[in-house]
């Protein structure tokens, strides 16, 4: 099987805005440039993926059951816009509750599982997040990591990824980074 490159996103500060331990889909709200910036990878035959760390559930504070509402409506919304996602994964551990796991970012675990279920190829990929744990995995891979700040993101993350990555405002921003400003092309690495 041929493998392609993905766009894989964190989901809370990078593609909606990080409610902390969302439950409540009524609150779940596309980011400015999200819709865009995901509608021209779509476009250019991009697989798009959420990795997501989720330790609300580990800490009590949301159950699965809330997670999966709130998956299905960030769907929902993305359905509306005319994109859809190719698969989300998340991690519902925080180690100092269940103990070290191999899927909670940077760990590579929900990486290789979408590798593997969608025949991906990492090195050509683009991680996507708010937080350098987001896009860590890329290292991993060899693939393409963008951060792309929230209010949350600290400084010296910040300046890590200005110095080491790339940096971009949003969604719509990052897609220019790697497709070009007229929407076409493909990622190149570091």
């Amino acid at each position: 099987m041929s493998r392609r490159p993905a766009l894989l996103l964190d989901r809370d500060g990078t593609v909606i805005r990080d409610a902390h331990y969302l439950r409540d889909p009524a609150l779940v709200s596309l980011l400015p440039g999200a819709v865009e910036g995901l509608a021209r990878f779509q476009a250019a035959g991009w697989p798009l993926v959420i990795v997501t760390n989720q330790s609300g559930i580990a800490r009590g504070l949301i159950s699965e059951a809330e997670y999966d509402a709130v998956r299905r409506e960030l769907e929902r919304q993305l359905s509306a816009a005319g994109i859809t996602l190719a698969a989300t994964y998340h991690c519902p551990h925080h180690p100092g509750i269940t103990g070290p796991c191999g899927c909670r970012k940077p760990g590579t675990l929900l990486y290789t599982q979408a590798r593997d279920r969608l025949g991906l190829d990492l090195a050509a990929s683009v991680f996507v997040g708010d937080r350098w744990r987001d896009i860590a995995a890329a290292r991993a891979f060899g693939g393409r990591a963008i951060l792309v700040p929230s209010a949350d993101t600290p400084q010296d993350e910040r300046a890590r990824a200005a110095r080491e990555e790339l940096v971009a405002a949003d969604l719509s921003a990052m897609a220019d980074l790697v497709l070009g400003a007229a929407g076409a092309g493909a990622a190149s690495g570091r």
